[in-house]
């Protein structure tokens, strides 16, 4: 059947004054984002799907009648949004300290390196790979999974689990027992709500295998998310991730002075640095030692560091830079100025576990060479005890850039490297990126 001229035109008159009415509808209020309705918006304390660009704006959660979510009955605001806290960092820089520091906190599910599996799987036997192919893959799928738990998703990390759990229960995710929310009800009945200084050995031996699901509960009754990565070389590598609007991401990049590092991964990982061991005992460097396993820190710090400080427009209100050294000489000051930065009160638990947890051993026994209890001031800087001078030179050489950017002092001879009443960390203060 064939329309008439006269009826096409009335037809495009009625589609332009529908238009009209839809734009007039629009415009005449003020714009404003609604979250989906989700599990989690209705109480079970995931994450929202408001971006933050839209919190606190006029008519905001429809409180003003103007026209806001509340006029969707489907729709239901949290006030606060969850928040997903990044640790990034690199080994033996002092992650697991502040890792636990978030751990504490009763409103925070902590994860404990879960890209540990991503690498495993993917890149076997993998430590600082410089293959270009080998880094997308890993970051493409790191990212892919950070996405997925933050979300609360744990059933996502079964993939990268070996073996593969069965019926989604695991007794080989890695360091599960660092995570206190994973060693408690509703993922664990071992613990109760009085024992908050659970040891990590205990955890694992009390409860067993873990139940993904009961994990994924555990994730969602708590209102905010931290993850401690150290298989991210740069924070640029995370971009994706930081502008993802579904997350509202707070990056900590932890730093410490390479010089400790290289000293702490000698003696932690014997095997792998064999080398610089010898180096260190003999004073002569081996012809075959494997340099990147410095200079590949300080080239990942360099680029890392420089674009944070540079303060480009997606890691607004999204980054901060925090010392190790300066966190060791003042736990309680800098603890609560990262949470001031995560918008996050500093709770009677965390403050607790600071002051049992700063004040023994200076140095961590071989047994527990990942924990944290130790006389945390002076262990910053007992790699100056350890270290011969002509390893510290060479350090001093290929770090000079990163080491002059962050704030460390170098040392002209042997004295002044042994002299320990005289810092090499200058006094110098990192302002959070708001």
């Amino acid at each position: 059947m064939q329309c008439s001229w006269k009826a096409v035109i009335l037809l495009a008159l009625a589609s332009i004054a529908i238009q009209y009415t839809a734009i007039r509808t629009l415009t005449s209020k003020p714009f404003q984002l609604c979250p989906l309705p989700s599990p989690q918006n209705c109480g079970l304390g995931g994450q929202e799907t408001e971006p933050p660009f839209e919190r606190g704006t006029a008519g905001g959660g429809g409180g003003g009648g103007g026209g806001g979510c509340d006029d969707y009955p489907y729709f239901s605001v949290n006030a606060t949004r969850k928040t997903h806290i990044l640790v990034l960092a690199t080994t033996r820089s002092g992650s697991s300290f502040v890792g636990q520091l978030l751990n504490q906190h009763q409103e925070v599910f902590y994860l404990f390196e879960p890209l540990y599996h991503v690498q495993t799987t993917l890149i076997p036997r993998l430590s600082h790979s410089r293959n270009a192919a080998d880094r997308r893959v890993m970051l493409g799928a790191s990212r892919d999974l950070l996405r997925s738990l933050y979300d609360c998703d744990l059933y996502f990390l079964e993939s990268y689990i070996k073996p593969t759990p069965a019926n989604h229960t695991t007794d080989k995710l890695f360091r599960r027992g660092a995570s206190r929310a994973l060693c408690q009800q509703p993922a664990c009945d071992a613990f109760g709500p009085a024992d908050v200084n659970v040891e990590e050995g205990d955890c694992v031996k009390k409860c067993a295998t873990l139940n993904m699901t009961l994990a994924t509960d555990a994730c969602r009754e708590k209102r905010h998310v931290a993850i401690k990565i150290v298989r991210v070389p740069e924070i640029g590598d995370l971009r994706a991730l930081v502008e993802d609007p579904r997350l509202n991401i707070k990056v900590i990049q932890l730093v410490r002075d390479p010089r400790g590092i290289l000293s702490s991964r000698i003696e932690t990982f014997r095997d792998t640095y064999r080398l610089w061991r010898i180096w260190r005992a003999t004073g002569r460097r081996p012809y075959n030692l494997d340099l990147s396993q410095l200079t590949v820190v300080c080239e990942d710090f360099l680029s890392s560091v420089s674009t944070g400080l540079g303060r480009p427009y997606w890691l607004k209100g999204k980054y901060m830079l925090v010392r190790y050294e300066d966190l060791a000489r003042n736990p309680l000051l800098k603890t609560k100025e990262i949470y001031d930065y995560l918008g996050l009160p500093v709770d009677k638990n965390v403050e607790d576990w600071i002051h049992a947890n700063t004040r023994g051993s200076s140095e961590p026994s071989a047994k527990h060479k990942f924990g944290t209890v130790r006389d945390s001031a002076a262990n910053a800087e007992s790699w100056r005890l350890k270290l011969s001078y002509d390893m510290v030179q060479y350090t001093q050489t290929v770090c000079q850039k990163v080491l002059h950017q962050l704030g460390y002092k170098a040392v002209k001879s042997v004295e002044e490297l042994k002299n320990m009443s005289l810092s090499l960390v200058q006094d110098k203060t990192f302002v959070p990126f708001l």
